[in-house]
């Protein structure tokens, strides 16, 4: 993932796993935690079209050290310098100074030319997803007991229905109200919302056998159990109508069950439409002076500067 700070230059800065560089603006790269960066190329796509005399490329890392000879970083003959397995301590500028000759046909004069190319690299992950619930059923008065006994039967039935996925159902609950109807008359409904989450007990256990792809395990547990679920609202509403051999006092509402996504980052990473563009949708690692404590999507200032890494859990 690149972003160059004009969008326009973006198709134009991307090659294939290639990340060139402009002189006249810095550009953004993100790489998903534990991966290797695309190929970031010493040079701009225009002068990678032309024969370039003598040139000697200079990679720095964030910390103003020269890379070559990194153990995490691989740089080839031509330029182009590859990070390893990138953590979120990691991020950050990451610069290149390429110089080379331009010969003069008729005087054969040599002069030595100088440039310098910016990327700011960031580690990113797949947002965690979570979806929300809501369901509504009739009944026959708001102050049955029978209300209650129903919420907490249907919480164990779905949480028996996805629990060999490590998922279970959160932040639960329900509300009786009466609806006046212009034809039916007073009526009364189960407004039900509960949370399909991936992190039930024993999740971690599932991570430690996929770890340098846990959230893409997760997302798909949770999408099963969300299918799961969605599938055991379609078939309810079959059985209450259809094999109940006595007309249950709560029955389904029709066309009542909806899910909501929700997305979730890890402590240390965070989500910015406005700074990350081009990475809307993922978990950007926190920059400098700002942290994540918990699974929020968005990254919090400190009240002071004093934290100056990326990925910060805290100040």
């Amino acid at each position: 993932r690149a972003e160059p700070k004009k969008e326009e230059l973006s198709i134009d800065l991307i090659g294939k796993n290639e990340i060139y560089g402009d002189t006249s603006h810095e550009v953004n790269v993100y790489v998903k935690v534990f991966t290797n960066s695309p190929f970031l190329v010493c040079m701009d796509l225009g002068l990678s079209q032309e024969k370039i005399i003598d040139p000697r490329y200079l990679w720095t890392g964030p910390d103003g050290r020269a890379l070559e000879g990194q153990r995490y970083a691989n740089v080839t003959e031509t330029g182009k310098l590859v990070v390893m397995g990138f953590r979120e301590s990691m991020s950050g500028a990451y610069t290149c100074n390429l110089s080379h000759k331009i010969i003069e046909t008729t005087t054969q004069k040599e002069t030595e030319i100088c440039e310098a190319y910016k990327f700011m690299v960031y580690a990113y992950r797949e947002a965690d997803h979570a979806y929300q619930v809501f369901v509504r059923f009739s009944t026959t008065h708001c102050t049955l007991q029978t209300n209650s006994l129903f919420f907490e039967t249907l919480k164990k039935i779905l949480n028996s229905t996805i629990s060999h996925l490590t998922c279970h159902i959160t932040e639960s609950s329900y509300k009786c109200h009466s609806i006046r109807t212009p034809k039916e008359g007073l009526q009364h409904e189960l407004f039900v919302n509960f949370k399909v989450d991936p992190f039930a007990p024993g999740w971690e256990e599932v991570c430690h056998k996929v770890p340098y792809d846990c959230e893409d395990e997760t997302n798909k547990r949770v999408q099963q159990a969300a299918e799961r679920i969605q599938n055991f609202f379609q078939q309810l509403r079959y059985i209450l109508t259809h094999e109940a051999e006595a007309v249950p006092t709560i029955q389904y509402v029709e066309s009542s069950f909806s899910m909501t996504p929700i997305d979730s980052c890890r402590p240390g990473f965070g989500k910015s439409h406005h700074t990350h563009q081009n990475c809307a949708s993922c978990c950007v690692v926190c920059g400098p002076g700002t942290y994540s404590p918990n699974n929020e999507v968005t990254c919090r200032t400190c009240a002071s500067p004093r934290v100056r890494e990326y990925g910060a859990k805290s100040c």
